[in-house]
């Protein structure tokens, strides 16, 4: 019995953080003050192609994906609703929530939807049901090449923010105060939602890091 409440609890992480993810990233769009790394791509593919964002999102992510079979890496339950859910999140708030118009509602909206961001990376990813695809691109990389994920993280995302400005999306303030802070609130929230075992020891907390989590955007 204490197995399934388990197992439900870290479902309901899973699934209320991704979609929580998607609902925040569509915040930020509609604050229109600067997206995160990956969104910036997203938006600018979806400027060009007239998919929304969401399905842009999907789509990227399924790509990533199939990077993860040379390099070895093996998705979990977590890592294919990253890939689905978030988009489909997104794209059903940025139906909901209509577009803004002046600094008074943007910059609060997107303060929200920066710390509300933090908060669903740390219930998704202390679910523990595997890491995004991008995460796993990045990791996947660093064992394969040797190079610190660090380097590979800040390589690929500034290559994605260079390619999705070009293509159209938007970068700004927003970015930049996601940057910085995203690191912060998702160790706080990583903390706040873990989830222990089964025999009630901490997996996220235990050795003072979030279980070498690399957090994405």
């Amino acid at each position: 019995m204490q197995t399934g409440r388990h197992l439900v609890r870290r479902l309901v992480q899973l699934y209320g953080g991704l979609t929580l993810y998607g609902a925040s990233s569509a915040l930020l769009v509609r604050a229109g003050l600067g997206l995160e790394p990956w969104n910036v791509l997203h938006q600018g593919l979806a400027e060009r192609t007239g998919l929304s964002i969401g399905t842009v999102l999907i789509l990227v992510g399924a790509a990533v994906l199939l990077l993860w079979i040379p390099l070895r890496q093996r998705p979990g339950l977590g890592t294919v609703s990253n890939v689905f859910v978030i988009g489909v999140a997104m794209d059903a708030c940025l139906a909901l929530v209509p577009e803004v118009h002046s600094l008074a509602v943007g910059v609060p909206l997107m303060l929200a939807g920066i710390v509300l961001n933090g908060a669903a990376t740390g219930l998704y990813i202390a679910a523990r049901f595997g890491p995004g695809p991008r995460d796993g691109l990045m990791t996947g990389l660093h064992r394969r090449t040797g190079r610190s994920v660090r380097l590979l993280r800040t390589a690929i995302e500034v290559a994605v923010v260079v390619t999705g400005f070009s293509l159209g999306g938007t970068v700004g303030v927003g970015t930049l105060l996601y940057a910085v802070s995203i690191g912060p609130l998702a160790q706080f929230f990583l903390r706040a939602f873990d989830v222990p075992t089964a025999s009630g020891s901490s997996t996220v907390v235990a050795t003072g890091t979030p279980g070498g989590v690399i957090l994405r955007r």
